[in-house]
């Protein structure tokens, strides 16, 4: 017989909704978990991987038609005919933008976990000390000593392989064995270690992508198709990963086309009774009930659940009592770096597809380096071959063009850097009651832009990389700043940070919500500041944590 009442529930499918369900499952309790988008299955549903570039109809471009429905995602190059259907309906979904923002969503089950890039960094001490050290923001509840052993477990469940390098700003962890550099990223990381006196280092990126095979999983096969779904479960997502193991243990209820539209919260007790649901189907509403939630829609949906819950109470919503909701939106701003040709190395070739890249850690603002901005940034990048596709002007027709066309061309190697944005209150989002969704719901606005700090250091970005590949004998160095609008970065942190204060912050040190403690919000949303590194490994670090913390309570009946 079906039910509305159960002991958790966990909005969103994503990667800290995922461990959520995984977590709170695993520990006996009965589970819903809800996502918005439709069912998307392993394996089954991988319906482009296997197939060969010249089975697509477009030969993997998206059509005109497509431009227009999916214009934000196309202001990026994540998206090919692959992946077109892995994002959200734009025009179902719209948003308001004040300031030009660039929102990546993707509505089904999994969410994102099936979509990023996979790059998987612990924070460092210096990271949690990094607000209260500068004065900027209000100082993180917790410290690396706090999810030190959550990062462990995290690491080991998901997969994560790397290199260990013994560096205080990237702390090592529980990896399987790296993938290997090339030829090229060997030559440019020893000529870098020995220039600059070993104080920056190129080494393999640390990335979700398994070496050694995991119960119910195989290694990488390096074909590098990891958007569309890996049918060998090869690196970590909801649906290789978290939702089998919850579903395992019998104690799991899936419910997808579930769009959650508030908490809802019983004044007498002061505490969560359950969540309303709009049917995404039949515009039907809903309601189930629940001891504890947890709120994992991905940082602004999760804002937006919470503008409309308890609204009773709290016109600005749940856990706006300290006007932070809403507020510090955070992202890793780049679309910057520097590309040239690596000469000498013609009698080398690269063979797969590695699904990885190389990873340089910060190296400004510390160790007695000083700049003129706060917070640092890293690269990611690659050095590769060039093959057939590269234009050779001079040999436009005939057989000398073929012949040339059959050997491999140049050596390149070029980065990305990846810097990090000081949380701002003034970049906020908030809720456009003028404009609605598909469903009449009111869509966000988002008002958040790049300021001076992040300004300086693009400047050092683009400098510091062409150095470095100069200093390693790279040639023809060009370089490039597209600029950046907040959330192309796909790392939206903030509106819900976490704090030690209730007048300063929407979340205690365990992600609870200070307003309504059996609410946890474990996603981006409670990000307090947000480094240099990717952040999803923190994600689902703090969200194990919790679940922890939140299963213990409920034994207590603290909650």
């Amino acid at each position: 017989m079906a039910t509305n009442k159960f002991d958790a529930i966990v909005i969103g499918s994503g990667i800290s909704g995922g461990w959520a369900a995984k977590e709170l499952c695993e520990k006996g309790l009965k589970v819903l978990l809800l996502e918005r988008g439709g069912p998307h299955e392993h394996i089954k549903d991988y319906n482009t991987a296997t197939k060969e570039p010249w089975e697509f109809e477009h030969r993997g471009k998206t059509t005109m038609e497509q431009k227009q429905k999916y214009e934000v995602i196309h202001r990026t190059g994540f998206v090919g005919e692959s992946s077109i259907d892995a994002w959200a309906n734009e025009k179902d979904c719209p948003y308001t933008e004040i300031k030009p923002f660039t929102w990546l969503r993707s509505y089904r089950m999994g969410g994102r976990s099936l979509l990023w890039g996979r790059q998987s960094y612990r924070w460092s001490q210096m990271d949690f000390e990094a607000n209260e050290k500068d004065g900027v923001a209000v100082p993180w509840p917790i410290g690396y000593s706090d999810l030190a052993p959550w990062y462990d477990y995290v690491e080991k469940f998901a997969g994560i392989s790397g290199s260990k390098e013994g560096l205080s700003q990237l702390p090592d962890g529980q990896f399987q064995p790296p993938m290997e550099l090339n030829c090229v990223e060997k030559d440019v990381a020893a000529r870098i270690k020995k220039l600059y006196g070993g104080k920056r280092h190129l080494m393999i990126g640390r990335v979700a992508n398994l070496t050694a095979p995991l119960p119910g999983r195989t290694q990488c096969q390096y074909r590098n198709r990891c958007i569309e779904g890996c049918p060998f479960g090869g690196y970590f997502s909801t649906q290789s990963s978290t939702l089998p193991a919850a579903l395992k243990t019998g104690n799991l209820t899936v419910r997808p086309f579930s769009i959650v539209t508030k908490i809802l919260y019983n004044k007498e007790t002061r505490k969560a009774k359950g969540v309303e649901v709009l049917d995404a189907e039949n515009n039907k509403t809903y309601e189930f009930e629940s001891r504890v939630v947890f709120l994992c829609a991905s940082t602004l949906n999760s804002a937006w659940v919470l503008f409309n819950s308890a609204t009773d109470i709290w016109p600005g919503g749940l856990g706006s009592s300290s006007n932070e909701l809403g507020h510090n939106i955070m992202d890793h701003h780049y679309n910057l770096g520097a590309r040239g040709t690596a000469e000498g190395f013609e009698d080398k070739y690269v063979y797969g597809r590695r699904a990885n890249g190389f990873y340089i850690p910060r190296f400004v603002n510390l160790d007695g380096d000083k700049r003129d901005y706060l917070r640092g940034f890293g690269y990611q990048g690659a050095a590769s071959r060039t093959g057939w596709q590269r234009e050779i002007a001079e040999l436009s027709v005939g057989a000398a063009f073929k012949d040339a066309l059959c050997e491999p061309g140049d050596w390149t190697i070029g980065a990305t850097a990846f810097g990090e944005i000081l949380p701002y209150h003034e970049n906020k989002i908030t809720l456009d009651q003028n404009r609605k969704d598909k469903w009449g719901l009111p869509v966000l606005a988002m008002d958040a832009e790049l300021k001076e700090n992040e300004l300086k250091m693009r400047k050092d970005m683009v400098t510091e990389i062409k150095a470095m590949l100069e200093a390693a004998g790279v040639k023809d160095i060009s370089t490039w700043d597209k600029g950046h609008a907040i959330g192309h970065g796909i790392h939206e942190m903030g509106t819900a940070r976490m704090g030690k204060d209730p007048k300063t912050s929407v979340l205690n040190k365990w992600n609870q919500v200070w307003d309504c403690r059996n609410v946890f919000v474990t996603d981006g949303a409670s990000m307090t500041s947000s480094a240099c590194q990717n952040p999803s490994l923190t994600y689902m670090a703090l969200t194990a944590r919790a679940a922890d913390y939140a299963v213990s309570e409920l034994k207590k009946q603290n909650l």
